[in-house]
């Protein structure tokens, strides 16, 4: 309870400090770099080395891969059918396609499921959703804002991208025989900042712009983020087999929020930052509720 309650404080704190507090300039930057750089590397060297290799792993990286060419090809339709433009496709495509399944993920899948719940989520993040977001993120953003993309720049972020490159290192190291318990512990606690930081950087920037011609999107956009994908998760490990926690981390990775820095994505290439801003406001703040209640329907262990 502890665990998740801390959720809620702090992305409180973000909201309440910023309507209230006179902020330093750059703060939401630098705490975003210090998660990015330093805690989120730390915790995936911390947790991966530790992750019990089985072959139902496959199905929480699946389902981010399911998640986002879901998202695309969905979006990609109701386009076609409501003459949406194709900057409002390719923003339900990136903002729902892409989940928050490390700043909000990890703590959420900790607090429910303790450490063996967050080394799954790691491994859906790690090597499901940032490379979704690292390559596939760019393309589509590239295509619908009407820019090409780059297949070297696309390869170089994510080659140099901190968090992969440590579960990298976290992979060899498990083949090693794992940390001394001392760095495993100094990992530890530098990965422990994550959780705190992350949400009050998600309440610092916290925005729920909704206007009358962005309700249909945005109910489109947040009933396939927060239902519909995690169902078709559900279904395709079911059919396969996969049970326990796994499938359970899974699913609810599928659900999880839509992820920050695809909406900060397509503010960058001009695909409607409000309605990306308003999507991902209102999907972190339903998916406080939506997470622990469908954790309730599937299985613990």
């Amino acid at each position: 309870m502890s665990a998740l309650l801390i959720l809620f404080v702090c992305l409180a704190l973000g909201m309440l400090c910023r309507r209230f507090v006179a902020l330093p300039e750059g703060i939401v930057p630098g705490i975003n770099w210090w998660v990015l750089n330093i805690a989120l590397p730390a915790l995936v060297l911390a947790l991966v080395p530790k992750v019990t290799v089985d072959a139902q792993l496959w199905f929480p990286v699946a389902g981010m891969y399911v998640t986002f060419f879901g998202a695309w090809a969905v979006f990609a339709t109701l386009g076609k059918i409501l003459a949406w433009s194709p900057h409002r496709v390719g923003c339900l495509a990136l903002v729902c396609g892409l989940g928050n399944t490390s700043f909000m993920g990890y703590p959420m899948m900790e607090a429910l499921h303790g450490k063996a719940g967050l080394s799954i989520a790691v491994i859906a993040d790690q090597l499901g959703c940032f490379p979704l977001l690292a390559a596939g993120g760019i393309v589509v953003a590239s295509i619908y804002s009407g820019r090409g993309a780059s297949l070297p720049a696309i390869a170089r972020r994510v080659l140099t991208f901190p968090a992969f490159l440590a579960l990298v290192a976290g992979v060899f190291v498990g083949l090693a025989g794992g940390w001394p318990e001392a760095v495993e512990k100094l990992l530890l606690q530098i990965g422990q900042t994550l959780t705190p930081l992350a949400l009050f950087s998600v309440g610092l920037q916290f925005s729920l712009h909704l206007r009358r011609e962005q309700i249909g999107p945005l109910l489109a956009g947040l009933g396939w983020k927060l239902l519909l994908a995690p169902l078709a998760a559900l279904g395709i490990g079911l059919a396969a087999g996969v049970g326990g926690l796994t499938l359970t981390v899974g699913v609810l990775q599928a659900a999880m929020a839509p992820m920050i820095s695809a909406a900060i994505l397509a503010d960058q290439y001009g695909l409607e930052p409000r309605l990306a801003n308003t999507v991902l406001g209102a999907g972190i703040l339903l998916s406080l509720v939506t997470i622990p209640v469908g954790n309730l329907f599937l299985p613990t262990g």
